[in-house]
């Protein structure tokens, strides 16, 4: 028998998925755990791929027409008692900040000095004081249409996390518009959808179905929501971005009116979208591998780190300046989303390749004596694990290409899984059979993503719950078919994508 491989992280998704995950965060250095319950510490190589999401996002954004604005963390307990549907889908979440002042107590600690005349929620979401504003700007047609834009933390009281996927607080970017017609309104909210889809699938290399929440699933006071559905590499699907048709549900609560052409008083259309800090999950859970993190050239914080090898200072002294100009050669290279970023690595740590293998930068390029005698590297790929010698002259006039090649193969091979574990299931035994684990002794064994018919009605809603599985969502632009709800019986044309999910 050969020799069991070893990878770098342990447990293997194999063998504990959820555990997997956690390691690779830590092993990559991306987040860990704070010590305000709860929340995470988000490390300089994670907060470097989520400035990258950023930029891309915030330029996606301009780019549509939106601008960047800044409203309150805390938002008065009256505004969100306003909007009942809204307050009713996050009052579980919510942190309420109820006293104010600092002052000595009787025991030589401190507490509250007293209680505000009115509690303030810590921002879950921002529809509310940000129509209370938007109330205030516009009165008249000529405001319209409002397209902003906010990067900010938000504070959803969660009991059992998981670092980006689910946190008590989290940082996220949330868009916010006001429009004259009801269709102006629909079409921004499609408009955002697709920059989402686009940005995760040529960004993220994280394929997508776009589809519309059914309405157990719509976000609070919505008329509509849409969203991005991913599936990770357990077969799980998450729910990477969201954008909402708020109808005049908002308006009409906060009073955003504006007079037409004719002079006549009106209530604005609103809408609402968002990702957060969950695509650095995705991200994680799409790509990564047994040896750590994979992250798609496109987003990664260095795309190329240069690995000198030299045993003492004469070698150091040669060896140092081939890197240094190999380095200059590499970034003067055009790459299809900027410059090429690269990092020399000359500290004296052991086995320096394997924190990179663990980081996922995509190429590692090692040189020592014997590579620059003949005027090469020895080159690894994060994404196949191949290595070899390549002559300098060729990795750096192909370095942009290369880097193109792993973007578009992790793509493909993120589509590839989702393409194999997606089933059309026509009856209840099969999908039963399909989410139930095939071994006690491993539960993280179940189905992919079924393409069913289906009705929304609590008997539906109660055999998914036993099941944990979930209606992601109805594909956009799918053609409808007449069938049989696979739950009831009843006839339907709704066919939907379900999944467990995170």
């Amino acid at each position: 028998m050969g020799k069991k491989q070893k990878n770098a992280i342990s447990p293997t998704r194999a063998d504990d998925y959820p555990e997997w995950y956690q390691q690779v965060i830590k092993a990559a250095e991306l987040a860990e755990n704070s010590d305000a319950r709860g929340c995470m510490v988000i490390r300089p190589w994670g907060y470097a791929i989520w400035e990258n999401m950023q930029r891309v996002l915030d330029r996606m954004f301009k780019d549509t027409g939106h601008v960047n604005a800044y409203f309150p963390l805390f938002i008065p307990l009256s505004f969100i008692e306003k909007e009942a549907a809204h307050v009713e889908g996050f009052a579980k979440e919510c942190a309420v900040v109820t006293h104010h002042r600092l002052e000595p107590g009787p025991d030589g600690g401190l507490v509250p000095a007293g209680p505000l005349e009115e509690p303030y929620i810590v921002r879950p979401t921002s529809e509310t004081i940000i129509g209370a504003t938007y109330a205030r700007w516009i009165q008249s047609y000529r405001d319209l249409p409002i397209l902003i834009n906010q990067w900010a933390n938000v504070v959803r009281w969660e009991m059992r996390t998981r670092l980006f996927l689910r946190t008590a607080e989290f940082l996220w970017q949330e868009g916010h518009t006001a429009h004259a017609t009801e269709q102006e309104a629909i079409d921004e909210t499609r408009q955002m959808l697709e920059v989402y889809a686009d940005f995760a699938e040529n960004y993220m290399a994280m394929p997508v179905i776009k589809g519309e929440k059914t309405e157990a699933e719509r976000f609070p006071g919505a008329v509509q929501t849409y969203a991005i559905e991913s599936m990770m590499q357990d077969r799980k699907a998450l729910q990477a971005g969201t954008s909402h048709f708020l109808g005049q549900n908002f308006s009409r609560v906060q009073e955003i009116k504006f007079q037409d052409q004719n002079g006549k008083e009106e209530y604005c259309w609103t809408t609402s979208w968002g990702v957060s800090t969950r695509l650095v999950g995705g991200l994680i859970m799409t790509h990564s591998d047994d040896d750590g993190l994979i992250i798609p050239p496109r987003l990664a914080p260095k795309h190329v780190v240069i690995l000198p090898i030299y045993r003492n200072d004469e070698e150091r002294s040669q060896v140092i300046p081939y890197c240094e100009s190999l380095k200059k050669e590499l970034e003067s290279q055009s790459y299809s989303d900027g410059k090429v970023e690269v990092l020399i690595d000359d500290r004296d740590v052991r086995a320096k390749h394997w924190e990179h293998i663990k980081k996922g930068v995509p190429l590692r390029a090692e040189v020592g004596p014997k590579d620059i005698a003949k005027n090469s590297v020895f080159l690894g790929r994060r994404d196949t694990g191949e290595k070899q010698g390549i002559g300098r002259d060729e990795f750096v006039t192909t370095v942009a290409s290369v880097l193109d090649e792993i973007q578009n193969g992790l793509f493909e091979r993120a589509k590839t899984l989702r393409e194999d574990n997606t089933r059309d299931i026509d009856n209840l035994e099969d999908f039963t059979a399909y989410f139930t684990p095939r071994n006690a002794e491993r539960p993280e064994i179940h189905g992919g993503f079924a393409n069913c018919h289906f009705v929304e009605t609590l008997e539906v809603a109660e055999i998914l719950k036993k099941l944990r599985v979930s209606i992601r969502c109805v594909p956009i632009g799918q053609e409808e078919v007449p069938g049989t709800c696979i739950f009831t019986g009843q006839a339907t044309t709704q066919r939907g994508v379900l999944a467990k999910a995170y």
